[in-house]
This record gives C-alpha cells, sequence and structure tokens, in this order.
C-alpha cells in the first residue's frame, strides 16, 4: 500500500457547551456532547521513502505547520519510523468555526499514516499523541458521538437519533483564546449528567437535546463578533432555534422542517448537514 485517498475528515457540532469551572493550572472544566456531522475535509496521502512530511494545499491556503503537518511529524517521531508523508487536504470545513475541522484532519492523518506505515499502534497509542495536539483530537480518533467532561479527555460514547442540522458560518472567525481569557466568561455551571440529557434527546419539535443546556461562551463571543448574533437571528428567521458551536463563529440548528437556505448574506458559508452516527474510519486502529 503506497496511498490512500479520498479520506473524510468530519467536523463536530457541540450541542452544548458548559463550562463547570476552572483548575488552578488555568485550563477549563468543561460538559459537552460532541456531535460528528457530514461536513468533511478531504485528504490523500502518499508514503514517501526520503521520510520528509511535505502538504498541498488542493482548496483553501493553510498554515505551514498546521496539525496535519504536526500530527505526522509526532507519530514519525514517536514510531521512530524512516518513512515519509505527502499530504493533500481539500479543505472544505471553514477555519476559527468552532467545529473542529483542524482537529479532525489531524486525526484522520494519524489513522492513515498508522495504516500506511504498518505501524499497527493501538488506538490508546494514536490517543497519547492526538491529546498532545489538541484536546479534540481524541475524539475525532474514538470517532463516536460522544459526552465530553474534564478538559476534553474524559470521552464516554452516545448514541444520537439522526437528523438533519443548518450551519451557518460568517466570513468572521473567533480565536478561542480570547473568549477563554475574557472575565465575563460564565464558569460556574453546575455540573449535568448524562441521563439529564438523555431525557431531552429526542424529544420536542426540535430533538436531539437541543433544548438540553447553552454555550457558555456564546455571549462573550457575540461580543467580540457581532456576526455571531446576526448568524443566530438569521436562522431564527428561518423558524429555527439557533445556538454558537464550540468556540468559533459557526451556529446551528437542528431542522424540523425544510428552509431556504440560499437567502443567507454574501460570504458566508451555509450548509444543511446530518450527523454522523459513527466516524467513516472507525476500526482503523486496534
Amino acid at each position: 500500500m503506497k496511498a490512500l485517498y479520498d479520506l473524510p475528515a468530519p467536523a463536530k457540532l457541540n450541542l452544548f457547551l458548559h463550562i463547570t469551572g476552572r483548575r488552578a493550572d488555568g485550563y477549563h472544566l468543561l460538559q459537552s456532547v460532541f456531535m460528528l456531522i457530514d461536513w468533511c475535509d478531504i485528504l490523500h496521502v502518499e508514503i514517501r521513502s526520503d521520510g520528509a512530511i511535505t502538504r498541498e494545499d488542493l482548496t483553501t491556503a493553510l498554515p505551514p505547520d498546521d496539525l496535519v503537518v504536526r500530527a505526522a511529524k509526532a507519530l514519525q517521531a514517536f514510531a521512530q519510523t524512516p518513512q515519509g508523508a505527502h499530504i493533500g487536504i481539500a479543505k472544505q470545513v471553514p477555519a476559527q468555526a468552532g467545529m473542529g475541522g483542524g482537529s479532525s484532519d489531524a486525526a484522520t492523518c494519524l489513522l492513515a499514516l498508522n495504516r500506511l506505515w504498518g505501524l499497527k499502534l493501538p488506538l490508546s497509542k494514536l490517543e497519547q499523541i492526538g491529546l498532545a495536539l489538541g484536546a479534540d483530537v481524541p475524539f475525532f480518533l474514538r470517532g463516536r458521538n460522544a459526552w465530553v467532561e474534564g478538559i476534553g479527555e474524559e470521552i464516554t460514547p452516545i448514541e444520537l437519533p439522526p437528523g438533519c442540522f443548518a450551519v451557518a458560518k460568517p466570513p468572521e472567525g473567533l480565536d478561542t483564546r480570547l473568549i477563554f481569557a475574557a472575565p465575563d466568561l460564565q464558569r460556574a455551571t453546575p455540573a449535568a449528567i448524562i441521563s439529564g440529557f438523555a431525557a431531552h434527546s429526542g424529544a420536542g419539535a426540535t430533538g436531539f437535546g437541543f433544548d438540553f443546556g447553552h454555550n457558555d461562551l456564546q455571549p462573550v463571543a457575540e461580543r467580540l463578533c457581532p456576526a455571531v448574533t446576526e448568524a443566530i437571528e438569521w436562522l431564527g428567521h428561518q423558524g429555527f432555534q439557533a445556538r454558537m458551536t464550540g468556540s468559533g463563529s459557526s451556529v446551528f440548528a437542528a431542522m424540523p422542517h425544510e428552509a431556504e437556505l440560499a437567502t443567507a448574506p454574501s460570504g458566508w458559508q451555509v450548509r444543511k448537514c446530518s450527523n454522523l452516527a459513527v466516524h467513516p474510519l472507525m476500526g482503523w486502529a486496534g
């Protein structure tokens, strides 16, 4: 096997995101449900015999040392393999959107190179490498919708019913660090339990536990980036109850009925997405 092509790296939505506290080292404690959706980046990975790690941007230009390059180099160093890789990325998931695009790309890269290089590393080792790259990477490696706690490292798989979601990303992005550094960020939401979320999941007009909880980052994000408010209001005009996902500027809403999403303002990226039961590369690591 010399290459693997058309490898999906799906985005995620946070159905809610609560900040329940802060550790002494400054890391925030959170609770969230991460849900995989079919808005995907596509990776093409080829073996290089000279040990070099190179990347080709097939759509959007990425920073030279992005998460995919760092993931490949981290795995190469961990495994002490002389093999290299050339990685092509067709970027579709927007950056600074709160959708985990970079972390998902890194996870798909690790899964692909583990197979291409014949390393046969177990999932636990890939997660160890992934966590050092970003808190969301282990979630994408595990490949199931999940209840997430701690600083993002406590992952409990959950099942969600299938459904459709409207996702809107204004041109403006958000810097995660600015949100978490904000003095007015709510950091003391009472801890929830999975059964409380499950009691709401699938109920009501919106379903999916969408009426459960909130996103503690949203008020700060709306202050820093008024386009977040505009996107929430625009989806509201379509008849949907919207909220922000993660720490980016994307907002989403469950779609219990069809709507004309093509009326979005110029420059916005808007898609009708379906959620995924499992990651398309589920089972690629032991």
